[in-house]
């Protein structure tokens, strides 16, 4: 598989991931907590895939660093969210715990990605 096409698979992963993400939000009970917290976890995982097809479309090395970069960020805080969903009593529990093992896996791949754009030595 060569970039192009491991970056349009991941491209359409991270897509699934947002609309897994809005059916969760969209099935919470609605007050001042999930109106708050529902809309972080919202904006952040949408924004991993939306993030994704800007590093893919990125024109230079370090064009593309700076969205790989946002990606991670974002899935690394989508994960901070679905964890406070798990301590709260709000949300499908099993919904939740597959989202998070997705994020994780995003997050995984993702920063692999960036680390290779520009290895620590």
């Amino acid at each position: 598989m060569n970039n192009a096409e491991f970056n349009t698979l991941l491209c359409e992963r991270t897509f699934v991931f947002a609309r897994m993400i809005l059916e969760f939000v969209e099935s919470l009970p609605f007050n001042t907590s999930t109106k708050v917290i529902g809309g972080q976890l919202l904006s952040a995982g949408t924004s991993v895939g939306a993030n994704f097809r800007a590093f893919c479309r990125g024109r230079s090395r370090n064009e593309k660093f700076s969205k790989i970069c946002i990606v991670v960020e974002e899935a690394d805080e989508t994960l901070y969210w679905l964890s406070l969903f798990e301590t709260s009593k709000y949300g499908n529990q099993n919904q939740r715990k597959v989202l998070a093992i997705e994020g994780d896996e995003i997050l995984k791949i993702t920063s692999s990605i960036k680390n290779g754009l520009f290895p620590t030595r």
